[in-house]
Parts: structure tokens; sequence; C-alpha cells
């Protein structure tokens, strides 16, 4: 499937600063003590679902998305990709506008019962080479689960992309791997969480269970 220019859909590349101008304008970039779903703590947490609120700001930094996958994956291979896979909820709308940049059909998998499936009569032809799309990557268990959920559908991830990458580019997803925004923002098992960040109340954001893994 030949893949539209992003940049014809009006997509701009945007630095790091510029992508992070973004998250702050939209109250997505919050500080303070924060349980993740993993479990783990942090000091900090990006909501994307406040960012996609917006759908021009979503536009601008989804499009951007496409224009680094553009220009950094190996040439060609954006290319061969025949749709885009997303682990729900918070990717949806995120891969969905990714798609839409890059002229793909979009899916997603869902968690019934724990472990990501397709619903909704989605279904992913044998063969089938995808883009795992995220919307935040933190330790990179949900985007593993995504991929292998795909490869059980019979599909294949040639590439993962994310607007952010919370591991400062050390997460190894096993695909090549591009995102928008990369930030050191470290995450703390809880008896491992500093005296300062303890003596601040935790905050549970986000929309999965406790026992889930966190993105």
């Amino acid at each position: 499937m030949a893949i539209n220019d992003p940049k014809q859909d009006g997509a701009t590349s945007l630095t790091q600063a510029e992508a992070l101008a973004e998250f702050r304008a939209a109250g997505a970039l919050l500080e303070g003590h924060f349980l993740l779903s993993s479990g783990k703590h942090s000091a900090a947490y990006l909501q994307c679902a406040r960012v996609m609120m917006d759908p021009r700001r979503g536009a601008r930094l989804c499009g951007a998305l496409a224009v680094e996958l553009r220009a950094r994956l190996p040439q060609g291979l954006l290319d061969s990709v025949d749709l885009c896979v997303s682990p729900a909820m918070g990717a949806v709308i995120v891969g969905y506008e990714t798609a839409r940049q890059l002229d793909l059909p979009s899916i997603f998998v869902e968690r019934p019962d724990g472990a990501f499936v397709l619903r909704r009569g989605f279904e992913i032809p044998a063969g089938a080479r995808c883009l795992m799309v995220e919307d935040v990557v933190t330790t990179g268990k949900s985007s593993r689960e995504c991929i292998a959920a795909i490869q059980a559908a019979g599909g294949e991830t040639v590439a993962a992309a994310a607007l952010v990458d919370r591991t400062n580019g050390n997460v190894d997803l096993g695909a090549p791997f591009v995102a928008l925004l990369t930030i050191d923002a470290p995450i703390f098992d809880p008896d491992m969480v500093p005296a300062e960040l303890a003596a601040i109340p935790a905050i549970k954001p986000g929309s999965r269970r406790q026992n889930a893994a966190n993105s």
C-alpha cells in the first residue's frame, strides 16, 4: 500500500521543545507523585488524552510523528505497511490520527479479560505488515503485549511508534521504534521511591486497573 507523504496533509516536524510545549499548553504534563498502573511510582505523568482533546493539536503532534517515521525508519519500510494497530484505550485516538496522516487503516486491540485481543469485527490479514502505535511508552510492557497480539492474529509488526518515549530511548520493542518526544522520567519500584517523592501523597492517574501493565 502506497503511503502519502504526511507533509501533503499539512504536517510539519516539531522539535523536542515544541512537542513538549504542546503538552504543557494542554495541561498534559503533570508533576507531583504518581502511582502508575504498573504499580511503579514517578514524579511526572504525561496525559495524552488531554493533548488529543484538541483535534488541531492532536493533528499537529501525530502529523509530526508521521514526518519522523518517514525520516527515521529505513527507506521503503513505511511504504510496505498495511495498517496501524494500537492498544486500547489510551492509544486509540493517537493511532487513528497517525494512521490518517499516513493514509492507512487503523484498528486497535482491547483487554476484555486481561489480555489483548481483536474485537468489533477487526481482523489482521495473514502476513499483514503492521505499525504498532502507542501514546506513551513507559516500561514497554503493553507495547510488547500489543505486538504479541498482532503476531497471534497472523500479522507482523515491522515498526513501532509513540508520541512519547519515557525511557529516554532505552526500550527494546523488538522492532524499529520512533517517538516524537523522548524524555528521561525515572520510574521507581514501591520500595525504591526517593524520600522527597515519598513525602508527597501519591495520585493514581490513568484509566486502567492497577494490576494491569503500564504502557
